[in-house]
């Protein structure tokens, strides 16, 4: 077959035979990746993009990063799959390395097949160690796709799914459209806290087993907490014996120039739950990292929970070879510099020249620009807009990650200063069209 021909009949095989996610599947059209190397992808034919989605926000590392292919190969060579239940070097190293990057006294990992179930099984331990049953996460989140994951999820996923028992949902801090009247930061952090408190309160404490939050909520637009917000948080979870899980999933090993996102906020949570970006997806996987306290309630007690694949080898193996990259090549010094030095400045002067952009809002590799019909009211411009914007971007090779009325800038952690450049061009060029005729 030629190149051309491996596109199309990729195309075709997909249409005939995949059922994708979230979509209404008659109207898709998918376009074919066939490969990649660092922060770009290419199609059989050669056309190639510059990946400034990293996929599903996950691809940390970059494309092929060879240290972590090869250390893939060679666990493959030794030792494929084995049992849970056994002891495997690889998954210990891997989980060593894991509770190093966490606060003290976290010293035990679940691992689980991805964020989903990492949330899952961290939900059941609060309950478990608790003996309360709800949990309190806020409106605009995303926690997964499994039962009672995406009933903790606040957007319009969980509509449909609402099967689980036990969630209550709240408001968090979103100045830029606050739900408490806030005009400054530390107004919506103050206000978002007392509306927590009523929450708490209204539910009452005794039934409360844990509050479950993105230290950054990321698909609900990048919401960097305010001052003061995660802290009080932790304050009042500690207060009334609620369990405090943050969610790392997207935010987590590099994302935002810091290990885990939390550490810039100086808090320490009860349970973390990661995946994405520990091993930039290479090979499925998750998991809890667990206070030594909760872990303690299960040293004679039965953890009724368990999964096939956890701490697949082959994942640990991807696990222990990112870590050790990240470490040795400086990826997360890298993300830090790279928002700080090139992201910042250039998304906030997008901001200055192009009126459809009503906020930028960001740390690291993790921003986002909020696009708006009209400033003054801060109207969101339409789902037809974005579609435009996407295939614009498509058409000029960026590969874009876009939600709802949302630009996400979200490169792998490796991105370099020039590849900023290329997509900020790129940018500039699809916003300075007539969007909104």
């Amino acid at each position: 077959m030629s190149d051309a021909e491996l596109d199309q009949r990729a195309a075709e095989l997909d249409r005939a035979h995949v059922f994708h996610s979230w979509s209404a599947q008659g109207a898709l059209q998918p376009f074919v990746i066939a490969g990649g190397a660092g922060c770009r992808v290419w199609d059989h034919s050669g056309r190639s993009y510059l990946d400034f989605s990293s996929q599903l926000v996950n691809l940390n590392i970059g494309h092929q990063h060879p240290k972590v292919v090869a250390a893939i190969v060679a666990q493959a060579q030794q030792l494929a799959t084995v049992a849970p239940a056994t002891a495997n070097l690889a998954r210990g190293e891997a989980a060593r390395r894991i509770t190093d990057r966490a606060p003290d006294g976290m010293n035990k990992v679940f691992f689980t097949n991805g964020g989903a179930d990492a949330n899952e099984n961290a939900i059941r331990m609060a309950r478990l160690h608790t003996e309360r049953d709800k949990v309190l996460s806020t409106y605009r989140s995303y926690h997964g796709n499994t039962g009672a994951a995406v009933v903790a999820t606040g957007d319009w996923r969980r509509v449909p799914n609402e099967f689980a028992r036990g969630h209550v949902h709240f408001f968090g801090p979103y100045l830029y459209r606050s739900e408490f009247w806030a005009t400054s930061p530390g107004q919506e952090s103050e206000r978002a806290l007392q509306h927590l408190r009523r929450v708490i309160e209204a539910e009452g404490p005794a039934s409360i087993a844990a509050i479950l939050l993105e230290s950054i909520p990321g698909t609900a637009g990048v919401l960097l907490p305010p001052p003061g917000y995660l802290a009080g948080v932790r304050e009042l979870a500690s207060k009334h014996g609620i369990v405090l899980i943050l969610d790392e999933v997207m935010a987590g090993f590099g994302r935002t120039g810091e290990w885990f996102a939390f550490d810039s906020y100086d808090v320490a949570p009860d349970l973390i739950t990661f995946a994405k970006g520990v091993n930039s997806g290479y090979v499925p996987t998750g998991g809890v990292i667990i206070s030594d306290q909760i872990a303690a309630d299960f040293d004679d007690t039965v953890f009724p929970g368990g999964l096939t694949y956890s701490g697949h080898p082959l994942a640990m193996a991807s696990i222990v070879a990112t870590l050790d990259a990240m470490a040795d090549e400086g990826i997360v010094e890298n993300a830090a510099s790279i928002g700080r030095d090139q992201l910042a400045p250039a998304l906030t002067a997008l901001a200055e020249k192009h009126e459809v952009i009503g906020e930028v809002r960001g740390t690291g590799v993790f921003w986002a620009l909020e696009l708006v019909a009209d400033r003054g009211t801060r109207e969101p411009v339409s789902a037809a807009v974005m579609g435009r914007v996407k295939r614009e971007l498509l058409d000029r090779g960026l590969l874009p990650f876009t939600v709802e009325n949302r630009i996400h800038v979200v490169p792998p952690c490796i991105v370099t200063p020039d590849e900023v450049a290329e997509a900020v061009a790129a940018y500039d060029e699809v916003l300075g069209l007539d969007l909104l005729a």
